[in-house]
């Protein structure tokens, strides 16, 4: 959100461009018109590293691909750990991931780069983003999710740039501890969650409490997630009750709360809504559509 605000205060293209996103999502989920089958979408892994501990092996980057196919496909195992009144609501994103096959001057690609900077770590400012700055550039942000894997300082674990952005920043940050599965993920962000909540972002969701602080009159343009009073952390006990949304409470098992990667376990359909409105809006260049498969 401070990356969403700065963009807010500083370009007047992209506040026009957020507000005729969000009038574009509100008609496309009214219609439910979007895409129908699961869209596959190249992904390029930008890893930046000051330390050798920090340069995170392809065995890990592979691990967060597979989270997110699984946690946006609702293949995760741990989906079925939702509470009775809203694992009904647990849906099918439509949305694989994949490393990119082929990089931008049509040369064979892994789908990861790599680079040592001397920046000790980075912030939200979107440094990361540029060779200049001690980073790497974006690839093309109409063909591929770009993901940077970094260090990140000030306790920050992820950020994103909603769409409407500026191509040259667009995609998310994550930080090196808090991605995928093994080498240098850590308890209790280990399970991918951070990037998957991220990649959220990146398809136009908001936080489920709205971002209104802790009161309870923000909105996060989904209808089937209860108002909740602010982001829960850590492990939360159902029911969490805010906002007087008894008698379920909070739905804090959702990937877009602030929980530990263990907590979070769903999408709901109206979330699928929404991402599949932004597939079929602001990033309908991305991606290929492919049927769901039937049985």
């Amino acid at each position: 959100m401070d990356v969403h605000r700065r963009l807010l205060s500083t370009s007047a293209d992209y506040v026009r461009a957020r507000d005729l996103i969000e009038n574009e999502t509100m008609r496309l989920v009214r219609g439910a018109t979007g895409r129908d089958g699961v869209t596959r979408i190249p992904v390029v892994v930008h890893v930046v590293w000051n330390t050798a501990d920090q340069n995170v092996p392809d065995a890990q980057v592979a691990s967060q691909i597979e989270v997110l196919n699984q946690d946006f496909r609702r293949t995760n195992v741990d989906v079925d750990s939702a509470p009775p009144a809203f694992l009904p609501l647990a849906s099918d994103g439509r949305v694989e991931f994949f490393l990119a096959e082929t990089a931008p001057d049509g040369a064979p690609t892994t789908g990861i780069e790599r680079r040592q900077t001397t920046e000790s770590s980075f912030g939200d400012d979107d440094a990361v983003k540029s060779y200049d700055s001690g980073g790497l550039d974006a690839w093309p942000a109409d063909t591929y999710l770009n993901l940077w894997v970094c260090p990140l300082g000030g306790g920050l674990l992820g950020y994103a740039q909603f769409p409407g952005g500026p191509p040259e920043t667009d995609g998310v940050v994550i930080l090196h501890s808090g991605f995928g599965t093994s080498g240098t993920a850590a308890a209790p962000f280990d399970l991918g969650r951070t990037t998957t909540h991220e990649v959220g972002h990146w398809l136009n969701l908001n936080h489920i409490w709205g971002d209104d602080g802790t009161g309870c009159f923000g909105t996060d343009n989904v209808s089937d997630t209860p108002n909740q009073g602010g982001p829960n952390y850590g492990k939360p006990t159902f029911p969490h009750v805010s906002c007087s949304n008894g008698p379920n409470g909070d739905m804090f098992m959702n990937y877009m709360d602030y929980v530990d990667d263990a907590a979070m376990v769903m999408f709901t359909a109206g979330q699928v809504a929404r991402m599949q409105a932004c597939l079929a809006g602001p990033r309908s260049s991305i991606g290929a559509e492919e049927p769901v498969p039937s049985g």
